[in-house]
């Protein structure tokens, strides 16, 4: 079985991003441990690369996950840390993308 690849763009309200940021660090350590996490991690725009990078700009971040299966991914979208966390942070987000891909 091949690993399922996760990019969330988030968007936060101005100005919120740095909270968000804030609930989701204090949310990784819970989803770390669940079964079937490989990797799961947030990262931001890095500065000084030149004009090539599409940035996701001041109020986003990404996050970069890695699940050993759908079924991990799919126990880890239903957990209670994670509505935990969605209900912590709804009102200061503007949008959430999630890419679900396979390897090429």
């Amino acid at each position: 079985m091949q690993p399922v690849n996760v990019i969330a763009i988030i968007t936060a309200k101005p100005g919120k991003r740095d909270a968000v940021l804030a609930a989701f660090k204090d949310n990784v350590p819970a989803v770390h441990a669940e079964k079937g996490c490989i990797e799961y991690n947030a990262v931001i725009d890095m500065e000084g690369i030149g004009g090539f990078q599409a940035k996701l700009g001041e109020n986003s971040f990404a996050v970069i996950e890695k699940w050993e299966s759908m079924d991990a991914l799919m126990a880890h979208a239903v957990s209670d840390h994670m509505k935990a966390y969605g209900a912590k942070t709804k009102d200061m987000l503007e949008s959430r993308t999630i890419h679900v891909l396979t390897p090429a």
